[in-house]
């Protein structure tokens, strides 16, 4: 991490400053869409982001990733240790570990509620089990710990407008929206690990189970039927983008082009999906380089027309004209200044 974005946040601790960077650094590894949005946040944001994920990365890790020869009862173990660091972390405002030391700074400085990481860690050990999810209203019951609850985490990191409970729900919706698209474009890798996401009641109403998805993964052909579910839970993902997407406005303007551009970058890996003949069971669909480019570019364009605006508010306030003032929530010293995106 940058000492420049440290010193914006106002982290000044050595071994706090390090945590954080080993955080940007899983962000920077991992989440190339996610990383590249954060860079258009106000810099002094940008270290909390980085340990949201850093502390998701994490736990998600231990599940899909685990060492070689690791079983499930080895990684129950790991989450339950993860877990009680993560207890106590937050308890306590510290801890030993690096990534707990920095997502548990960043809950006390932003106020972050401790129930959603809890949420969070419910659901990682819900994979350690749960294979397959039977109706759509099952499989939203997982993603409000798995991926609703980041929105939520990411919420006061990035200011509203508006009460907080206001914006709450579009926030979760979009962590929703998000991960589902991750499903669809992860079917096959899914699959591999012995987990299904797409709703069993979905595939069935087109002729589809996982006997199906696996000959067709294994054996490298399409089916029609398979496309038509895929299709379908495009379609039901696209209504839960918008759903999302009237939040973008209750937002901080500041925070505004960071999500506007995740918001694009990962609708279009459905574009990718869509092009690419829905073919998730044998290739991951992948948004071309240069349109992630132009998209960046967007919101480059974006955070100046904010900057823009918000120095000729400033000056408004200067010369004493009143000024409406963004409902923004617990934060470090200099949340509100934007500055150049690096």
């Amino acid at each position: 991490m940058t000492d420049r974005e440290l010193d914006a946040a106002g982290i000044d601790d050595p071994e706090l400053r390090a945590a954080y960077g080993h955080c940007r650094t899983l962000n920077a590894r991992h989440g190339r869409t996610y990383f590249l949005a954060t860079r258009l946040l106000p810099v002094e944001r940008r270290p909390a982001v980085h340990a949201l994920y850093g502390f998701a990365r994490w736990a998600d890790d231990i599940v899909d990733t685990p060492a070689p020869g690791t079983d499930a009862a080895r990684r129950g173990t790991e989450l339950t240790e993860l877990q009680r660091q993560l207890d106590e972390g937050l308890r306590r405002g510290r801890s030993r570990e690096p990534v707990v030391r920095a997502v548990a700074d960043t809950a006390r400085r932003y106020g972050i509620d401790h129930a959603h990481f809890r949420d969070f860690m419910s659901a990682m050990r819900a994979d350690l089990v749960v294979t397959d999810y039977p109706t759509y209203a099952d499989l939203r019951g997982y993603m409000h710990g798995s991926a609703a609850v980041i929105g939520l985490q990411m919420l006061p990191v990035l200011g509203t407008v508006v009460p907080r409970e206001e914006a709450e729900p579009h926030a979760a919706a979009l962590g929703v929206a998000f991960q589902l698209t991750n499903f669809l474009r992860d079917v096959g890798e899914d699959l591999d690990r012995g987990r299904v996401y797409l709703p069993a009641d979905l595939l069935a109403a087109h002729g589809v189970d996982r006997e199906l998805l696996r000959r067709s993964r294994d054996t490298g052909r399409p089916d029609g039927r398979i496309t038509a579910a895929l299709r379908e839970f495009e379609a039901l993902t696209r209504g839960v983008y918008r759903e999302a997407e009237p939040g973008i406005a209750l937002l901080d303007p500041v925070s505004r082009p960071c999500i506007r551009t995740a918001y694009v970058l990962y609708g279009g890996i459905l574009d990718a999906v869509a092009r690419d003949g829905y073919a998730v069971l044998h290739r991951r669909a992948v948004v071309p380089r240069r349109r992630r480019a132009r998209v960046a570019a967007a919101g480059l364009v974006r955070v100046a027309g904010a900057r823009l605006r918000h120095r000729a508010a400033t000056r408004r306030g200067a010369a004493g004209t009143p000024r409406p003032q963004p409902v923004t929530t617990p934060g470090p010293a200099r949340r509100t200044t934007p500055e150049e995106v690096s």
